[in-house]
């Protein structure tokens, strides 16, 4: 099912995503319920909220790195990062 906030987020994203990363984790699992709402769509057997996860932590990553010392999430220096 879709999130309608960061709040509904699950527990594992909400408390190691910073708030930034959660929208981008929210908006892209959001836009991957839709466009992969039909089975044919999907590559093998694969849920729709299988598929929604994976393609939101894409998204995340794409914006933001885990730093291995730390264990935090820290947006990835040099990139350009803008609310969507």
């Amino acid at each position: 099912m879709p999130y309608n906030n960061i709040s509904e987020l699950p527990e594992g994203v909400r408390h190691v995503l910073p708030t930034h990363a959660q929208e981008i984790y929210l908006k892209a699992y959001d836009n991957a319920m839709e466009e992969y709402s039909d089975p044919a769509s999907r590559r093998g057997n694969s849920t729709l909220e299988n598929v929604a996860r994976r393609v939101a932590w894409a998204a995340v990553k794409k914006e933001f790195v885990k730093n291995e010392e730390t264990g935090k999430w820290e947006m990835i220096p040099g990139k350009h990062h803008q609310k969507r």
